[in-house]
């Protein structure tokens, strides 16, 4: 028994109650096991998703296969307007395809906006990108020679997402990854299984419409252990772009180095904000609040460590104390509602034990620390813990709302203390001190991949490069020239002259 009835912009989606399929290869298929799709705010069945069957994995890579060379031979430009087209038709259905992330994922419906418009605005980067990839003309040391650099598809790339953007993620990927003239396959987290269908649908539509080989953009849904070992075990994809946990890209970078595969691997974060002490507070406490709480503390890019000065602690604690009081916690889709579930009765398991483990290791819970009651879903208090900087539990991620808050006295000690935890993604410094600025951004500053000053650790826009260091995984998405990971670089010496002349002033006469 499910509750699609209950939602009527599920219909508008093109999702059904039950069975809905869960491949695509230009045509709909599914003959594995049957998914539900649970909404975290009940732990109720919304719809059924019928994965894949092993043996359906292989019908999507030659269908794809099919279509590799058509798609790259398309002038860049036209490859742009279709990627604009999907852009607008994701913008037609925003409300709706809200809704779903929200429902399904469990984030606020705010947030969930956010996210179907970060989808649309790298359809719009995409699009004026695919009229500027370029390469280098290169002065030559040879007479009537020109050195040059020329861009070209990777073929096809494989694209696995997570839970917690189901959406965006594949947008910052997809979108340029198509533009670059690549075929791609996505595998959404199964968890998520009707937003990676609806917004499947979404792109079939404009692809048909538009005379586009379907199967340029191809969905599986299925368990990593069977569909994702498929994907990183196959030689044909020139790309893996994957994100997840730490664990899971540390087995594909070993699989997919160890055949000398790419891969764009962005994992665990473990982010910190430092406090200095001339930082405007009124900043500190909005961008920590939304860092720490947004998406029930479930971003790669949460805020996880708050290191403040001694002389702004007890006044940043005692106010985010009572910020945190303020927040309102229940269904994602309520009006109001600053905090839903988290996604999984799995991640209130990972919040229970893990505050057991801090209090362990002499952490001291000031703010909230409980599992919440209500309605069946998985909610839990957003938490803030004092604890030391070199508590072993600080190094780790939990994927769940809780923050650690810290005292320091010297500015160089924080940052120090940001860059000893193996993960580096996102940080940001709070201060009005150009020196302490510049320092920060520099070689002895941050070590991370996103470094920030007077504002949030997330929230990124979509026109940087997103990733991090070393643990995050090197990878870099979405923005600035993150689309080279998606093409191979030539570089080409012509001879448009009469003799032979070697470079390093060789003579082999």
């Amino acid at each position: 028994m499910t509750t699609f009835n209950e939602y009527p912009f599920l219909a508008e989606l093109g999702i059904k109650a039950e069975n809905n399929d869960g491949v695509f290869n230009g045509k709909w298929g599914g003959s594995g096991d049957v998914i539900k799709c649970l909404n975290p705010t009940n732990n109720k069945v919304i719809a059924t998703v019928r994965g894949a069957a092993p043996e359906e994995y292989e019908t999507c890579i030659q269908a794809m296969l099919a279509a590799k060379e058509k798609w790259a031979l398309t002038p860049a430009p036209r490859r742009g307007e279709i990627v604009r087209l999907i852009g607008s038709a994701i913008r037609e259905k925003i409300e709706p395809l809200s809704k779903l992330i929200s429902l399904e994922m469990g984030k606020i419906y705010i947030e969930a906006k956010g996210e179907v418009q970060e989808f649309i605005d790298v359809c719009d980067y995409a699009t004026g990108l695919s009229r500027s990839i370029n390469g280098q003309v290169m002065p030559s040391e040879r007479p009537n020679h020109i050195l040059m650099e020329t861009w070209n598809p990777l073929g096809l790339v494989g694209i696995i997402t997570a839970f917690n953007f189901p959406c965006a993620v594949l947008g910052w990927n997809a979108a340029i990854s198509m533009i670059c003239g690549n075929v791609q396959l996505w595998k959404g987290a199964s968890t998520t299984s009707l937003i990676t269908l609806a917004v499947s649908k979404i792109i079939e539509k404009v692809l048909v419409e538009n005379g586009v080989d379907p199967a340029v953009c191809c969905t599986i849904i299925g368990p990593g252990r069977t569909v994702g070992e498929q994907m990183i075990q196959d030689k044909r994809f020139g790309l893996i772009s994957f994100t997840g946990s730490t664990e899971v890209g540390r087995r594909i970078s070993s699989t997919v180095h160890g055949y000398f595969g790419k891969t764009i691997l962005e994992l665990g974060g473990n982010n910190a904000i430092i406090v200095a002490e001339d930082a405007n507070v009124e900043l500190v406490l909005r961008a920590v609040l939304f860092a720490s709480v947004g998406t029930t503390g479930q971003r790669c890019t949460t805020c996880r460590r708050l290191f403040v000065h001694e002389s702004l602690y007890d006044t940043v604690l005692e106010r985010l104390a009572k910020a945190y009081k303020t927040i309102k916690i229940g269904n994602p889709l309520e009006e109001g509602v600053l905090v839903g579930p988290l996604h999984t009765q799995g991640a209130v398991k990972e919040f229970t034990e893990g505050l057991e483990e801090i209090k362990k290791q002499g952490g001291k819970v000031v703010i909230g620390g409980n599992k919440l009651d209500i309605g069946g879903g998985n909610f839990v208090e957003p938490t803030v813990v004092a604890i030391e900087h070199d508590a072993p539990i600080v190094k780790t991620e939990l994927f769940v709302p809780i923050l650690y808050i810290m005292k320091f006295k010297n500015l160089d000690d924080a940052f120090a203390w940001n860059n000893e935890v193996p993960q580096g993604l996102s940080s940001s410094l709070f201060t009005n001190n150009q020196k302490n600025i510049f320092k920060w951004l520099g070689p002895t500053g941050s070590d991370c991949g996103i470094v920030n000053v007077n504002v949030a650790t997330n929230g990124a826009e979509i026109g940087g490069a997103f990733g991090g260091e070393k643990e995050t995984g090197g990878g870099r998405e979405s923005g600035s020239d993150s689309w080279k990971q998606y093409m191979r670089r030539s570089t080409n010496t012509i001879n448009f002259g009469d003799n032979m002349p070697l470079s390093q002033g060789i003579n082999f006469n």
